[in-house]
Order: structure tokens, then C-alpha cells, then sequence
């Protein structure tokens, strides 16, 4: 859109993050993601599928699963990183282990038998009052970390150090755990908010903070990675707020399922991240990605859900309908788009849909018929929009075509 046209005040006093900055996203859908309590695990078909969706989204990295949980879960981890090597995906892909041999080893066997070397993402509690439930020492803590990340860096992983509830866990912890993950060999960090507790400003002093005091006085070239949950609604303004302060990579899940209340959505971390310019490929497969995702998981999308949810380019009120309809007249798709949407949907593979209801104006009805070929003529367009101001709800197709009457109605069919 033609920045004449729109004052943003949300880079007014320059981009909170510049564009240019490489920001990665793991999805955690096929793992974290299946740990909500109310959905059901994918068929490895379907899972597959998902993957394959993810590959088209441009999503840089992908957990697959925790083998070490049982045999299906190895089996489901084993197909996706066979499926990976054999279509040549670009996506890399990581596996979930706690910081224990035997979650590690099913790691290494899997990436033996692929032929390619799997991401462990080895986690473990870090915060006081996990600590206090457990009945951990740090001293416990650190001895474990260094015993888990050499087991797994030296059978040739790539680590990826977690720590659970990073976000609550006191400065000293951090700096002790990680800096040992680090001279162990991880070479990725990933600082977690697990049980929803952070602010945006909480995401960005922990990241800064690691940053500055772990990574940067290690020496090495270390990835940081945000991992947030969505329990106070702000895991998409944290995620953001942590890749400004420096997080190379931000992992999120489909419908943003996950324990609880779940993770950060992929869907609008992709969406903001397209926006806000950090990201550039092609997203009109996202739509299709989520339904896959609801379908698969018996999870429905909402209908005011932003973006792929069903109401998210729909409108019936009139005043709306009439502006997007002008726009529409002067052969700009990009405008119709933005006059009434902080989200152009064309960048998504969708577009603006404009219904009939109790609410609407005439505009709308002339659209409707416009858009389908039926003739407005003076006398349909009121016998629609009377009907329409009586109703306690938008109309469907049905329901519209059976006022339009037999005749046009069997017309419209014949040129469908």
C-alpha cells in the first residue's frame, strides 16, 4: 500500500526491528503442539502431509517428535526424518529429548538409519520453584546438563539446549546452565516461557540478558531461540518483543496447540512476520495449513479466528461492504484489501467476502448478485435487502437464491 495513504504509527519513530534481520521459525506442531489435552495424534499420513505444508510455508525448522516416549512416537520420528532426506526438504529437523541418555539415544539411532543428523533438543526444569517440587540442586542441574549435551555432541547432534520456564528462573541459574550447555557443545539455546508467565518486556530483558551474559562472553557463534505459550494471550507481542532483542529464531505451533492454552501461533507469526517485512516467501498455503492442522487434530479453527478463521475477509455491514466495493470499481485489488483490514488477504492466497444480513446495505446486495453473474436489477436488489433487514442473522447462498427466484436462480446454475 502507497505509504501516502497510510500513516503508520507503528514505525514512526523507526521499525522496532529493522527490516533485513534473519528470523528463523521452529514448528513445534508434530510434538509440543500434540501435548494439548484435547486433540487427537495425526495418522503418520496425515503428519506427513502437515510436513510437507510446512515445507511450502518456508519454515526453517521442524520438531518431529520425542522417540524416547514409545514405540509409535520413534516410528512417527523415524518416517518424518526418512520423509525429509527423501523429498530433499529443505526444512531441518530437531527431536525433543530430556537431558537423559536414554531420550538421547533414540536420537542418534533414527539419524543413523536416515542418514542425516538430527537436532537434539535436550531440556530439563531450570526455575526456583520447579527446583523446590523436584528436589534438584542446581549443582544436581549442571552436572546433568554436561552429561547429556557431551552424550549427544559427541555421538555427532547438533545440541539444542532447553531450559523449562526460563522466564521464572533467577539470573544466576541462567548463566550457570547454559554457559556449561555451551562449553558442552550445544550450539543453539533456546530460553522458554512455559507457562505463559511473561510481558513483552519480560521476553526482551531475558533474551538480552542471555545474550549479553552467556553467549556473547562464551566465544562461540551460538543460535538463541524463544519458546513461548500463549496462557496471557501475549505469545505472539513476546515472541516479537524477543526477536527485537535478539532471538534468532522463534518456535511456535499450528492454531497454536500446545499444553494448556497452547504455544505461539505459527499462522500469525508468519502473518506479522511478512508484514513487519522479516520474512518474504510465499504464504498462500497458509490457510490450507491450518485446516490440514484442524482436521488432522480434531481441533475446529474459530470463525473470528485472525486470518484463517472463517470470518477473518467476511464482512455484511454495509458501511464496510460499500467501502470495499469502491475500492474494488477502481481496479485496485491491493486497496479493497486494506481499506477495512490491517491484513491484506491476497498476500495470503485469500480475499475480501462480502455477505448479506440484517446489516447490510443495498451496496452489499449488488455486489453479491454482480459477483455471480445475476442482473441487479432495481426490483431484486429491494426484494433481497427487505428480507435481508428482517433476518437475525447473514443469509446463506440458499436462502439468497431462493429469493432471487426460480428462473434467475436455474440461469445462474446453467452458467456455473
Amino acid at each position: 500500500m502507497k505509504s501516502e495513504l497510510i500513516h503508520d504509527w507503528n514505525t514512526f519513530t523507526g521499525a522496532e526491528i529493522p527490516t533485513g534481520r534473519r528470523v528463523m521459525l521452529n514448528d513445534e506442531t508434530l510434538r509440543d503442539g500434540l501435548q494439548n489435552p484435547s486433540v487427537h495424534d495425526p495418522s503418520i499420513s496425515e503428519k506427513i502431509e502437515i510436513l510437507h505444508l510446512m515445507e511450502s510455508l518456508g519454515i526453517d525448522t521442524v520438531n518431529i517428535g520425542l522417540p524416547g516416549a514409545g514405540p509409535r512416537a520413534y516410528a512417527d520420528t523415524e518416517a518424518l526424518a526418512r520423509e525429509i532426506v527423501q523429498s530433499k526438504m529443505k526444512i531441518r529437523p530437531n527431536c525433543a529429548a530430556r537431558t537423559h541418555k536414554n531420550d538421547i539415544k533414540p536420537i542418534i539411532e533414527i539419524s543413523e538409519k536416515v542418514g542425516m543428523p538430527l537436532e537434539a533438543a535436550t531440556f530439563l526444569g531450570s526455575s526456583p520453584i520447579r527446583r523446590l517440587v523436584e528436589d534438584w540442586t542446581v549443582d544436581h542441574l549442571q552436572r546433568t546438563t554436561e552429561e547429556a549435551v557431551k552424550f549427544a555432541a559427541s555421538a555427532g547432534l547438533p545440541v539444542m539446549y532447553v531450559t523449562e520456564d526460563t522466564i521464572r528462573t533467577d539470573p544466576s541459574t541462567v548463566i550457570t546452565l547454559y554457559s556449561t550447555a555451551i562449553r558442552s557443545g550445544a550450539r543453539a539455546i533456546v530460553l522458554c516461557d512455559t507457562v505463559g508467565h511473561a510481558t513483552p518486556r519480560g521476553a526482551f530483558n531475558l533474551v538480552k540478558f542471555a545474550i549479553d551474559e552467556v553467549v556473547k562472553p562464551s566465544g562461540e557463534k551460538i543460535r538463541v531461540d524463544w519458546h513461548g505459550h500463549n496462557d496471557r494471550g501475549l505469545a505472539v507481542a513476546n515472541s516479537l518483543a524477543a526477536i527485537a532483542a535478539g532471538a534468532d529464531q522463534v518456535h511456535a505451533a499450528a492454531l497454536a496447540l500446545g499444553e494448556r492454552v497452547g504455544n505461539t501461533p505459527m499462522e500469525l507469526m508468519l502473518v506479522n512476520l511478512k508484514l513487519l517485512g522479516l520474512i518474504d516467501q510465499d504464504l498462500s498455503n497458509l490457510k490450507k495449513y491450518s485446516t490440514t492442522v484442524s482436521k488432522a487434530t480434531h481441533t475446529p479453527i474459530p470463525p473470528n479466528y485472525p486470518v484463517v478463521g472463517r470470518d477473518a475477509f467476511r464482512t455484511a455491514t454495509g458501511v464496510h461492504a460499500a467501502a470495499i466495493v469502491k475500492a474494488y470499481k477502481k481496479g485496485d485489488e491491493e486497496l479493497a484489501n486494506s481499506i477495512y483490514s490491517g491484513v491484506p488477504s491476497h498476500h495470503f492466497g485469500l480475499e475480501q467476502i462480502i455477505e448479506i444480513g440484517p446489516l447490510s446495505g443495498r451496496s452489499n446486495v449488488i455486489y453479491w448478485l454482480e459477483k455471480r453473474g445475476i442482473p441487479a436489477t432495481d426490483e431484486l436488489v429491494d426484494r433481497i435487502f427487505d428480507a435481508a433487514k428482517k433476518s437475525e442473522r447473514i443469509f446463506t447462498e440458499d436462502e439468497i437464491i431462493a429469493l432471487i427466484g426460480p428462473a434467475i436462480a436455474a440461469g445462474k446454475s446453467r452458467t456455473n
